[in-house]
């Protein structure tokens, strides 16, 4: 398969999984506000010109309704779950949808945008919502807000939220290992620099806009999802390790990264949420998560489709999505997410319960 192949293929992978919880945390968070990539979009690429869109089904099956609202994924993501577990509307809106009006938008919102990176450059191949694109818009939220609730109220509202950040892997999927401008410029350890540069300048406008409560999630082991095995050329079905080994980097420094910005950043607090080893641990041993199926998505073949590739003529698309960690070749399923995210709770967010 060609480079432009795998472009394709793996456009909107995201590097990251969240969700549940024994115990909610109502009243302690007052919005999720959200920025990233697929992992979290909530349908805002359903409103610009991409191909890389998840609003046709299958995707949206085992959503509230059977609905496709443009998540990539069978149902709910980790951020919808965690805003049930705060005591929070049961699903985050997309920014962009005009069916919401900003009194629903305040108890939540998503600006995420599938196929997009921490490099700018990234969202320019997949035309997407580039990060900065993405504050730009919740700058434009907070006036909204204002507008809506009172001065008084929407501040508290901002100061109160819980932001999630949940970007990275598309840097590297999409962009450094397929694309041949980036490694003409960085080697790898540097690439990985230059994007924690990016994700700490990205924390530090969110804090300047008032943000105090932040949360950035690590990346997954993105050479285990079913596109990169089937693309794994060494060894076929496996996971591509180099990729894996990117992933590692990244977290480490990305952890770093978050913990000085905590203790630099006054009256905020900044977490690093860590999902690698839970991911690996579901690849690794998917019977004692209830799993049958990590190798293939759920979608099609499960090998490849994703995004547009996976649609509704699909004759070999599973019945029971409950039984695969992914259900298309990159995204992983609802069940998936709900999983990841007890560890998210449960962990990188007590300090805000």
């Amino acid at each position: 398969m060609s480079s432009e192949s795998l472009c394709y293929c793996l456009l909107l992978l995201v590097g990251h999984f969240s969700l549940s919880a024994s115990s909610t945390a109502a009243g302690k968070v007052s919005a999720i506000i959200v920025f990233g990539d697929s992992t979290v979009d909530a349908g805002n690429n359903n409103f610009i010109p991409t191909v890389a869109k998840g609003n046709f089904p299958p995707y949206g099956r085992d959503f509230d309704g059977g609905l496709a609202t443009g998540r990539f994924s069978n149902g709910r993501l980790v951020t919808d779950f965690l805003s049930e577990e705060f005591g929070l509307p049961s699903s985050v809106p997309a920014y962009l949808d005009p069916s919401y009006t900003i009194d629903q938008l305040a108890t939540g919102v998503s600006f995420a945008s599938g196929g997009t990176g921490l490099d700018y450059l990234t969202a320019k191949i997949a035309s997407v919502i580039p990060l900065s694109q993405q504050l730009e818009y919740f700058v434009e939220y907070k006036e909204r807000l204002k507008v809506a609730k009172g001065e008084s109220v929407a501040n508290e509202i901002i100061a109160e939220a819980l932001y999630i950040f949940s970007i990275g892997t598309n840097d590297f999927i999409v962009n450094y290992l397929v694309l041949p401008l980036r490694p003409t410029q960085y080697t790898p350890p540097e690439y990985v620099a230059h994007l924690i540069v990016l994700a700490d300048t990205a924390v530090r406008g969110a804090y300047d806009l008032g943000a105090r409560k932040i949360e950035f999630t690590g990346l997954a082991p993105f050479g285990c999802v079913p596109v990169a095995r089937t693309l794994n050329h060494d060894k076929p079905g496996e996971c591509n390790e180099e990729y894996n080994k990117l992933a590692r980097r990244f977290n480490a420094e990305l952890k770093e990264a978050m913990r000085k910005l905590n203790g630099e950043l006054a009256g905020a607090q900044v977490v690093y949420a860590e999902t690698y080893s839970l991911v690996s641990a579901i690849v690794a041993n998917p019977s004692d998560y209830g799993f049958e199926n990590v190798v293939q998505g759920c979608c099609g073949t499960g090998l490849i489709e994703t995004s547009v590739l996976c649609g509704v003529d699909e004759p070999l698309t599973c019945q029971d999505a409950e039984k695969y960690v992914f259900f298309d070749s990159v995204h992983p399923s609802q069940r998936t997410y709900r999983i990841v995210a007890d560890n998210i709770l449960n962990n990188a967010l007590k300090v805000f319960m």
